[in-house]
């Protein structure tokens, strides 16, 4: 109990130096994490080495796009990993990065107003540094606060998405282990109902057995968010089971839980074949990879709210759709 909350006082010390108004991502950086820091982002920035590479390719850019930038945290939690037998300590954060977007950000038009990039945060702490980080962020959605469509077609809802309903996701204080590990189970059962799609059951039942009735999927811009097993089997899993085949068993590289809250990510989590139409577009028979962050919330027996980051601009790129570029080529509005 007490690693993890000293790895929670090192991302909070991280976190405080890297958004002071008048502060050097580069320097906050270097003091914050390991010489062999490994950072991983969703396209185009993949995976990046070291402070001064991670400060240079994403930190300065977003600062200087997203004026007086602060960091709206909705979840905060610790946990030991189960991917390496609980040896490893991973602090995840999620919210929004909020500011004021003065300047172009990969290519994405100013509006001057406020604007909200969503992320998910996971970090690897080791010995009072950070050695390696997951930061997952939903650009298509700051794309939408531009005035820009990436994803025409999209099933369920376009929001600027909320924290918990119960509003206590911030365990910035230690929390019984029971109650995580009871967390990391539920998670557990879940992917092994869902995750090989192979149950026998029909989708929403299949759902029942891990899901409450009125669940919440807070999902990416170009999917949406829904509400209700049976609008998210609508208006999610049900068209995405349709559009793909030949999916890989789930891999991750972390998986933690701590109170009622617990979340993986992977690098990629799973790799499908589009042999249906999805998002709008037709059928490439082509297989890609799906990069995810998921962080659950449990209430009692079930999962009761998800938050869901898909790296859809790298998936899209894999199947020929470099939405990114057709921005660059004035091609997108």
């Amino acid at each position: 109990m007490d690693d993890l909350q000293d790895a929670k006082h090192v991302i909070r010390a991280y976190h405080t130096d890297l958004e002071a108004l008048d502060s050097n991502p580069q320097d906050s950086l270097s003091k914050h994490v390991t010489e062999d820091y490994l950072w991983r982002g969703f396209h185009p920035f993949g995976e990046i080495s070291g402070a001064d590479e991670v400060a240079n390719s994403f930190w300065h850019p977003l600062r200087e796009s997203l004026t007086s930038l602060q960091r709206r945290e909705d979840i905060f939690f610790a946990g030991r990993n189960q991917m390496d037998g609980f040896e490893g300590i991973w602090v995840v954060s999620m919210g929004h990065l909020m500011g004021l977007f003065d300047k172009p950000f990969l290519n994405i038009p100013p509006t001057g107003k406020i604007a909200m990039l969503r992320y998910c945060e996971f970090n690897r702490v080791e010995d009072g540094k950070i050695a390696e980080t997951a930061m997952y962020f939903d650009l298509p959605h700051l794309m939408m606060q531009a005035g820009l469509d990436p994803f025409p077609i999209q099933t369920a809802a376009q929001l600027v998405q909320p924290g918990p309903q119960t509003h206590d996701g911030l365990l910035y204080d230690p929390q019984p282990r029971e109650t995580g590990d009871e967390t990391l189970n539920l998670i557990n059962r879940m992917i092994g109902d869902l995750g090989q799609w192979d149950s026998g059951l029909s989708l929403e039942d299949e759902l029942r057995l891990t899901w409450a009735e009125d669940m919440l999927w807070w999902g990416p811009t170009g999917i949406g968010a829904t509400y209700t097993i049976p609008r998210y089997a609508k208006q999610h899993s049900g068209p995405f089971r349709a559009a793909f085949s030949d999916r890989s068993k789930t891999t991750h590289i972390a998986r933690l839980a701590e109170g009622t809250y617990g979340g993986f990510f992977g690098w990629p989590n799973f790799t499908a074949r589009l042999t249906g139409d999805f998002m709008g577009h037709n059928a490439t028979g082509e297989t890609g990879e799906f990069r995810v962050i998921d962080i659950y919330r449990r209430e009692g027996d079930k999962l009761a709210e998800n938050w869901i980051f898909i790296d859809l601009l790298h998936f899209w790129k894999s199947q020929g759709n470099d939405v990114l570029q057709r921005l660059a080529d004035g091609e997108l509005t």
